[in-house]
């Protein structure tokens, strides 16, 4: 007399994690999407900034007769070619970084901290450190006292300050010697309109994908 057949019985034991197993570090969807919306927000503002050769013309430079002048050339100079000094602005902040290795080293741990021990952490995930569990409040007034101990406290804030500055600088020394007569200044609301939409695109992809998280969190 042959045995009844057996039914496969799967175990509960088989679809529970082990202790082993570590969970994903970061939100990894939420992260791709912050990077994806970031990208195409910088492709689409660079996108609208004007020649390089038009804002370096030698032939439109000319020494302004009073100060009265000179705002005024600094201000439609910056409606044209907004695009332009905050691309300068930042290369001069990315130059001083680099000459300062330790500073952009601090900087870029201190942004590394925020997107994933808060932002993009997955909120059933609890920070574990040094076998302490933090709390997602105490993980953020831990990283708010470390980002004013980093700007106010070490030399990252004088390099930021002293770099954006000297940019400032340019910026104004350029808009207020550059003769705006030339620029078709009629067609400046679609570079602006651009350039905000990068910026805000931008400031929107981070608040789209970093949402979630902190909602989880409250």
């Amino acid at each position: 007399m042959s045995s009844p057949p057996t039914l496969p019985i799967s175990s509960p034991q088989a679809n529970i994690p082990s202790a082993g197993q570590s969970q994903p570090p970061i939100a990894t969807p939420a992260f791709r999407f912050f990077l994806s919306r970031l990208s195409e927000s910088v492709r689409q503002g660079f996108s609208q900034r004007r020649p390089w050769l038009e804002l370096l013309d030698r032939t439109s430079f000319a020494r302004p007769d009073s100060l009265t002048e000179a705002a005024s050339r600094v201000r439609k100079n910056f409606s044209y070619f907004r695009v332009n000094y905050f691309t300068l602005l930042a290369s001069v902040l990315a130059l001083s970084l680099l000459s300062h290795p330790f500073s952009l080293f601090v900087l870029l741990c201190l942004l590394a901290s925020w997107l994933f021990l808060y932002f993009f952490r997955p909120s059933d995930s609890p920070l574990v450190l040094f076998g302490r569990t933090f709390t997602d409040r105490e993980t953020l007034g831990v990283l708010v006292v470390l980002t004013v101990v980093v700007i106010f406290l070490t030399s990252v804030g004088s390099v930021l300050i002293s770099a954006l500055m000297v940019g400032l600088a340019i910026v104004c020394a350029h808009g207020a010697f550059r003769v705006p007569e030339d620029l078709f200044l009629d067609d400046q609301e679609p570079a602006n309109v651009g350039f905000l939409s990068f910026l805000g695109g931008a400031a929107s992809s981070a608040a789209a994908a970093a949402a979630p998280a902190v909602a989880a969190r409250v």
